[in-house]
């Protein structure tokens, strides 16, 4: 059993909380804020249970262990503020006197956002002495996991640093394998599974595991375009594409979208990996928007639909953000901020992560 929020008594304590705030930066400026959306509720209910102090870190890009400006995390401590319509204090540095001063100087109820993990080489060396580094700057009481996107990961932050201290999963994590263990363990029948993207190797595995629990599997994108082939009898690879000038395929034409949209209507349990053609080049889109609008359009009351893998997810928060008021909501049971992360729980059921929240 994982450890979650329930297990805390964070009030008048220090709390040190790891969120997954790798959103998009253009020229520093935020185009989808939906990852910094995803953590208010956690951050709300520690500040509703009067921390003394709410010490974020994360981290954004892959900067490999070297400061480099355009990851900085000042943008998201900015949008931070706005959202909860109160200061976020930012610390341009994750340890060292001058954060640890600023820390132990802010009045009680200060939420701070230190700068980006990922700048020092220890995050991802999952570094002992960087962990300890962190916690003898912030001098936590205890911490709260909610970066879901990087459990599949053993870095300072996900393994090394939970190890120091009192540690549970937040309410994002926790939702988030709520819903992947209901795909698990409990799917409505008939179950899709969606697979697109470009890479045969990551998506074998996901096929593997889900070939004796799903009842229909589609397989679009590059992965479909590049000739994949398979002897299972419930996948339907596409078979028509849209190509480009050049006579690239895309995306898949109209015959498999058809052929897709009628699986996803008589299907209960959606899962989606993988986008259906280059979605970041319109009209290559197409095919990925109709079938995200076709499955938030089913009632969540009776169907069970997760979206996850990076590119699909990325495409879907946009696809949410972006739409006009007059246009009808669209409900998924899970757009999940792991990319990585939801794979590897979906076919291993755990992540190294996760691992440490366990309780004894």
């Amino acid at each position: 059993m994982y450890r979650n929020l329930h297990f805390l008594h964070p009030e008048h304590q220090t709390v040190l909380l790891r969120t997954d705030y790798n959103v998009p930066l253009k020229n520093g400026i935020i185009e989808n804020n939906l990852r910094i959306e995803k953590s208010l509720p956690t951050i709300q209910y520690l500040l509703n249970h009067q921390v003394k102090k709410l010490v974020i870190i994360s981290h954004l890009g892959r900067p490999e262990g070297k400061v480099m400006p355009e990851f900085s995390l000042k943008p998201v401590a900015a949008e931070l503020s706005r959202l909860l319509q109160r200061e976020v204090f930012f610390a341009p540095e994750t340890t060292g006197e001058a954060t640890k001063q600023l820390i132990s100087e802010a009045p009680d109820g200060t939420v701070i956002l230190l700068e980006n993990l990922r700048f020092h080489p220890g995050e991802e060396d999952n570094s002992l002495d960087y962990a300890q580094a962190i916690f003898d700057t912030v001098q936590p009481d205890c911490f709260v996991q909610d970066g879901f996107g990087v459990l599949h990961r053993a870095h300072a932050s996900t393994d090394a640093l939970p190890r120091l201290l009192p540690s549970v999963m937040g309410l994002l994590v926790e939702q988030e394998i709520e819903n992947l263990k209901k795909v698990q363990e409990n799917p409505l029948h008939p179950v899709l599974l969606i697979i697109g993207g470009a890479k045969v190797k990551d998506k074998s595995p996901l096929i593997e595991h889900f070939a004796s629990l799903s009842d229909y599997i589609f397989v679009g994108g590059k992965i479909a375009a590049d000739g994949f082939t398979s002897d299972l009898p419930q996948i339907t690879v596409a078979s028509d594409f849209t190509e480009d000038e050049s006579g690239a395929k895309l995306d898949i034409g109209p015959k498999s979208l058809d052929q897709l949209i009628d699986l996803v209507l008589k299907s209960r349990t959606i899962i989606w990996n993988g986008t259906l053609g280059l979605t970041e080049k319109p009209p290559f889109d197409f095919a990925s928007r109709i079938i995200a609008e076709t499955i938030g359009a089913k009632n969540p009351a009776e169907n069970l639909s997760v979206i996850c893998g990076g590119d699909t997810t990325g495409f879907v928060e946009n696809l949410l953000q972006n739409r006009y008021s007059d246009q009808p909501p669209l409900n998924f049971s899970l757009v999940s901020t792991g990319g990585g992360a939801s794979l590897e729980f979906l076919i291993h059921g755990t992540l190294p992560g996760l691992e440490v929240l366990k309780s004894v």
